[in-house]
């Protein structure tokens, strides 16, 4: 995977980071339901993706929905390393 390709990948991580940071902020939406939501949204923007973006690293339907889905979780991911090293930094002052 070349650097233009993890750049495409990196914008779905991105945008389905600030889906879920939405979703966090509506009251009827439970925090089990986020990571769900983030990955259907990277789903649906990877197969986008495909289509509109030239060095996107998925040629078929099927990858790019997993990329999309891969990508949305990560999301998520990238949320909890930030709220671990929040909860340290605190712990340490």
């Amino acid at each position: 995977m070349s650097i233009m390709q993890t750049g495409t990948v990196l914008a779905i991580v991105v945008i389905t980071y600030l889906i879920g940071s939405a979703a966090k902020l509506i009251p009827k939406i439970k925090d089990e339901l986020i990571p769900v939501i983030v990955g259907i949204a990277g789903g649906i923007f990877g197969v986008i993706g495909m289509y509109v973006m030239p060095d996107f690293p998925a040629n078929d339907i099927l990858n790019a929905i997993a990329i999309g889905i891969v990508s949305g979780l990560a999301s998520t991911g990238v949320n909890q390393v930030y709220k671990q090293l929040s909860i340290k930094d605190e712990k340490d002052e």
